[in-house]
């Protein structure tokens, strides 16, 4: 039961509030005090704004959620195009380095070919330049002659594994590189361009290399052909200016045919044949001129009389001297003029103590007054080989060596077939 007292105090008292609980014969009450009042409805209040914002953020979640996941989405749609893109980046990294390598192989391949066929060329070469060399004064001193072997190509080109060095970075990409949110940034391109570049320009400088060395095989083993012929040409000539036949066919005239290009294979096959012609015509020339009598059988003395019409020196009447006069001392030694047979050796009427050499196709030479025969009938001799000593036995006048050249019998002019000898004493 309550009740309640009013103050004599101005204003009005609050007093508590009571609650009362009756139950039967049991009554209970509780006495409610103003704080705990306002702290219930505190309570209470602060429930009900959590329930309200609890039941916004149920309705509203579903938005929120979408979005996360929407964001996410577009994040890892990202990733995978980046990924992707990368991905592209190797294999087409990955496809240039396989090309260039097959491309560097087959370069590589070529190369070696053309070397080898350098080397094998150069073996062709150097027989014919051995032979050219062991026949003397072939060639005029300034004609060039091939290089040395070329180098190995092996050293001049770069290691296999250049390329795929280069490249092998391209491997070792990785996509957890990439930042958020820079999948559209510019990023430097991997590329092996500058090594690449390197790599060809060496491929065309070594390629230019051997094409040069190829060229210049061709132009100097020309050269070397067109010497020779010259050289020939210039023995025949003089020759024949001497009035001794050559018959010699080099194959340079009466050609003729279609213009039909070749490769440098076949061209230089061409030019190895050509001049292995030259060299063989070269040869023929010069072993016919080392069997004509066109050597000076007493070189460095003086000529006292010379072929033709002369006043007789013990008769003094007009006479043919059907041979040249050497002024020679008694003893002087008298050298063959070329390679043959002795026919005769010993005392012949005016000629006096005489050897006569037989030198094939109808030429013959005679060595007359001589004061001593080294040499007897039958014996085989060379050019140079002593065949007696000068004097003045038979029909002379002082001591001298009385020279004759004859063919078929006939004396000719013996002068001619040494200035001939003379002009191609450098080439023999």
């Amino acid at each position: 039961m309550a009740h309640s007292s009013r103050s004599t105090v101005f204003g009005r008292r609050k007093e508590p509030h009571t609650v009362i609980i009756a139950r039967g014969d049991q009554i209970r009450h509780f006495t409610v005090r103003p704080w705990i009042a306002t702290f219930a409805g505190s309570a209470l209040a602060a429930v009900a704004v959590g329930y309200l914002l609890a039941t916004s953020y149920l309705v509203l979640r579903d938005d929120l959620l979408g979005a996360t996941a929407a964001r996410q989405a577009r994040m890892q749609q990202a990733y995978e195009d980046r990924i992707s893109s990368l991905r592209a980046q190797v294999d087409r990294i990955t496809s240039r380095q396989l090309l260039d390598q097959q491309l560097m192989e087959s370069k590589v391949s070529e190369l070696l070919a053309r070397q080898s066929q350098l080397s094998q060329r150069h073996g062709r070469i150097g027989p014919m330049l051995d032979r050219a060399e062991a026949a003397g004064k072939t060639l005029p001193a300034a004609a060039p002659v091939p290089e040395e072997k070329p180098a190995d190509v092996r050293a001049m080109l770069p290691a296999a594994g250049t390329l795929t060095a280069a490249y092998s970075s391209a491997s070792s990409i990785r996509t957890t590189d990439a930042a958020p949110f820079s999948f559209w940034s510019p990023r430097a391109a991997i590329s092996s361009e500058s090594t690449a570049d390197h790599a060809d320009k060496l491929f065309v400088a070594i390629n230019q290399s051997l094409r040069t060395i190829e060229n210049e095989q061709l132009v100097r083993i020309n050269s070397l052909a067109e010497n020779a012929y010259q050289t020939a040409d210039t023995i025949k000539e003089a020759l024949e200016s001497a009035g001794l036949s050559v018959d010699l066919d080099y194959g340079k005239d009466a050609t003729g045919g279609p213009l039909i290009a070749v490769d440098n294979a076949t061209m230089f096959e061409t030019k190895v044949k050509e001049l292995d012609e030259a060299l063989d015509a070269l040869d023929a020339v010069k072993s016919r001129a080392r069997t004509l009598p066109i050597a000076n059988p007493a070189p460095g003395l003086a000529i006292t009389s010379t072929f033709g019409v002369r006043r007789d020196p013990i008769l003094g009447t007009p006479a043919l001297h059907s041979g040249m006069d050497f002024r020679a001392p008694t003893g002087t030694k008298v050298h063959a003029t070329a390679p043959g047979v002795v026919t005769r050796a010993g005392r012949n009427g005016g000629y006096g103590r005489m050897v006569e050499v037989d030198h094939g196709n109808g030429l013959s030479t005679r060595y007359a007054h001589m004061s001593r025969i080294r040499v007897k009938v039958g014996q085989e001799i060379r050019t140079g080989d002593v065949v007696g000593e000068s004097g003045s036995t038979g029909r002379s006048t002082g001591p001298h060596l009385h020279y004759e050249v004859r063919r078929n019998g006939d004396a000719i002019d013996p002068l001619r077939f040494i200035k001939a000898g003379k002009e191609v004493a450098q080439f023999l």
